[in-house]
């Protein structure tokens, strides 16, 4: 990272001279360092001196922004503006010198712009990638998915019984606790099945037992819910109540992080359209190709440099690209095979 940022800094003098006029050599070349006795360090000379350990990483940026605000014109401003968001809000939160001084020490860079930079790019990449999963996801799984994973909205009612569990109990204590939890909702359940009401029943334990104070007032009603509407936990709920019927309850005890649950699902509405949903399910199916495999990444990328023709014309760089290329994609798979041995 800091042999990056190097780069940028020097790109930055070459380019920029600090608004002075930059002084040549008598063969024509510009200088980047001149001395009192007459020496001076040309831009070639740097150039061969850091190419071969600070270029690639800067190019390879440089590259990508010219490729890809060549690709997605229309999201150039509000990428600018998400950097120039996360920014200023870094700065609020640390204090511009901090921050400064942050960005330096730890990540190598040598100014807040030139991280700005890398944050816009950055969030251009992603473009990419995420349109090279989704590229990759095909109509027969698109429809595998709607059969399987789209449901309509679910009328859910729960009871929530959590275990008071705090970091200075010891293992046996946090284990009973557990237990007297899952014992409460076990309870819940056996009421349930001794009632002839169940809907009318159930109200009444959300009251008694639930510990979801936003909703055991009123019947521990969720409203009509879906897969995403509400945080993570909230979707093994759905998936609970997707094998129920109208107007009856879970007979097993439903484990989330948040605790116990026990649901009683009222009504469903039909599924929306496969036609409607298509888009959701690529990006859904797109990004699940991306999180199984860290190499699309790469690829998404390379592939794009490739469609607009990108030619390295330094040879000893072109060289190092190829390395870096294949590095990553080698270094990424041998960590996936660990962790699967492991």
């Amino acid at each position: 990272m800091k042999k990056k940022v190097f780069v940028l800094g020097v790109c930055t003098l070459l380019l920029c001279g600090c608004g002075k006029t930059i002084p040549t050599l008598s063969n024509g070349e510009e200088a980047v360092v001149t001395f009192t006795n007459g020496d001076k360090i040309s831009v070639n000379e740097l150039y061969k001196e850091i190419k071969d350990d600070y270029a690639l990483q800067t190019l390879i940026q440089m590259i990508d922004k010219k490729v890809l605000e060549a690709e997605y014109p229309d999201e150039v401003e509000a990428k600018k503006e998400t950097a120039e968001s996360a920014v200023k809000a870094m700065i609020e939160n640390y204090g511009e010198e901090s921050f400064k001084q942050m960005l330096q020490s730890y990540y190598g860079y040598t100014s807040i712009d030139a991280y700005k930079e890398s944050y816009y790019v950055n969030a251009m990449q992603n473009l990419a990638i995420v349109d090279y999963g989704k590229s990759k996801v095909t109509d027969k799984e698109m429809q595998k998915y709607y059969d399987e994973s789209i449901y309509g909205d679910i009328l859910i009612d729960h009871i929530l019984i959590p275990a008071n569990l705090t970091d200075d109990m010891s293992s046996d204590e946090k284990s009973k606790e557990q237990d007297r939890a899952k014992a409460e909702a076990q309870k819940v359940i056996d009421e349930l099945k001794k009632s002839e009401n169940a809907k009318e029943r159930f109200a009444e334990l959300a009251k008694e037992y639930s510990k979801d104070e936003s909703t055991k007032e009123n019947g521990g009603s969720l409203g009509y819910i879906n897969i995403g509407t509400l945080s993570q936990e909230y979707d093994e709920i759905v998936k609970a109540a997707v094998s129920l019927k109208n107007n009856s309850y879970s007979t097993e005890i439903i484990t989330t992080e948040l605790g116990y649950h026990v649901i009683f699902r009222e009504d469903q509405r039909e599924k929306a359209s496969f036609d409607d949903v298509k888009d959701s399910i690529r990006e859904t199916l797109g990004n699940k190709k991306l999180e199984s495999d860290e190499t699309m990444s790469i690829t998404a990328l390379t592939e794009l440099r490739k469609k607009y023709g990108v030619e390295i014309v330094d040879s000893e760089i072109q060289k190092q690209y190829g390395n870096y290329i294949s590095n990553m994609i080698t270094s990424i798979e041998n960590q996936k095979k660990d962790s699967t041995n492991n």
